[in-house]
C-alpha cells in the first residue's frame, strides 16, 4: 500500500462519523483560510450521509464560511429531482439545507425529470466541470472527495466487471444495468476521482471487511474498483472495527503522529 494511503479505525459507526466530521470542519476551515475557498465532492450511501449529518450536528459547524464552499457529487441515481433515493436530496436534508451555501457553488447532477436523456445528462455534467475549471485546467481543483464502498468493492457508480471502471477519456459516464438499483446512474470516472487532492473513503460494517482487505492488497480494479482509488496527496480510509477485520495491523495508522500538514 502506498505510504500516502492510510487506514484510521474507529470503534463504531457513530464514533467514525463524528471523527470524519471533526476532521472535515478543521480541514475545510484551513483550506478557506489559505485559498479563499474549498471544493468538496460528496457521496451517498449510509455512511456518506451519516458523515454529513455529523458535520451538521458538530458544534464547530458554523466556524466554516460556507459561502466559500463548492459542492459536487461523485455519482447520482437517475431519478426524479424530488426522489428520496437521490444522493442530492439526502445530502441536502442531512447538511446542505442547514448551512448558508452559495447556490451558484452547488453542482448537482441532472435528474431524470429535467428533460435530458441519460447520455445528455452525462455530457451536461462534464461540461459543467469544464466550465468550473481554472484557466488551463480541464477539471475543478477538488480538495476533498468523499467515497463510500459497497460490499462488492464498488465506488461511486463504478462497479466490478463493468466497463466504467476502465474509462479514462471521459470525465462523466452514463451507467446502465447497475447491479444495484436503480439500474441507471451517472458517475465521475476514476481519473476524475483520483484528481482530488484528498480522497476520504468512509467504510463501515462487517459486510465491507473482505472488499476493504482486497482494496488494501491492491486487487485488480476490475474485481475491486476501490483498489484503484488514490488521491494526489492523501487517501484516507476511515473505517469502523467491523470493516477493519481483514486489514493487516501494519496498515492501520495509530493516528498519534498526525499533523495538519498530513491532511
Amino acid at each position: 500500500m502506498s505510504p500516502e494511503r492510510r487506514v484510521l479505525v474507529h470503534a463504531d459507526k457513530e464514533t467514525l462519523a463524528a471523527a470524519v466530521a471533526a476532521r472535515f470542519v478543521r480541514k475545510v476551515r484551513d483550506l478557506i483560510e489559505e485559498f479563499d475557498e474549498a471544493t468538496v465532492v460528496l457521496t451517498g450511501g449510509s455512511m456518506g450521509i451519516a458523515a454529513l449529518a455529523a458535520i451538521n450536528s458538530s458544534p464547530d459547524r458554523d466556524s466554516i464560511d460556507w459561502s466559500r464552499v463548492n459542492v459536487w457529487w461523485g455519482d447520482e441515481r437517475w431519478l426524479p429531482k424530488a426522489d428520496d433515493e437521490r444522493n442530492e436530496k439526502q445530502a441536502r436534508e442531512a447538511l446542505l439545507d442547514h448551512v448558508p451555501l452559495d447556490p451558484r457553488r452547488v453542482h448537482a447532477f441532472p435528474s431524470s425529470d429535467e428533460g435530458l436523456d441519460l447520455d445528455a445528462a452525462a455530457r451536461s455534467y462534464a461540461d459543467e466541470l469544464v466550465a468550473a475549471a481554472p484557466r488551463n485546467a480541464s477539471l475543478p481543483h477538488f480538495d476533498i472527495t468523499f467515497l463510500g464502498m459497497g460490499p462488492d468493492g464498488h465506488i461511486a457508480s463504478l462497479f466490478p466487471g463493468h466497463p466504467g471502471i476502465r474509462v479514462t477519456e471521459e470525465t462523466v459516464i452514463a451507467v446502465r444495468n447497475s447491479p444495484k438499483p436503480p439500474p441507471e446512474r451517472l458517475s465521475l470516472t476514476l481519473p476524475v476521482i483520483n484528481s482530488s487532492a484528498r480522497v476520504w473513503a468512509v467504510v463501515a460494517g462487517s459486510d465491507k471487511a473482505s472488499a476493504l482487505g482486497l482494496t488494501l492488497a491492491d486487487a485488480s480494479i476490475d474485481e475491486v474498483p476501490a483498489a484503484g482509488v488514490e488521491g494526489r496527496r492523501r487517501t484516507l480510509f476511515f473505517v469502523d472495527g467491523d470493516a477493519a477485520a481483514e486489514v493487516p495491523e501494519n496498515l492501520i495508522d495509530p493516528g498519534q503522529f498526525w499533523t495538519g500538514a498530513d491532511e
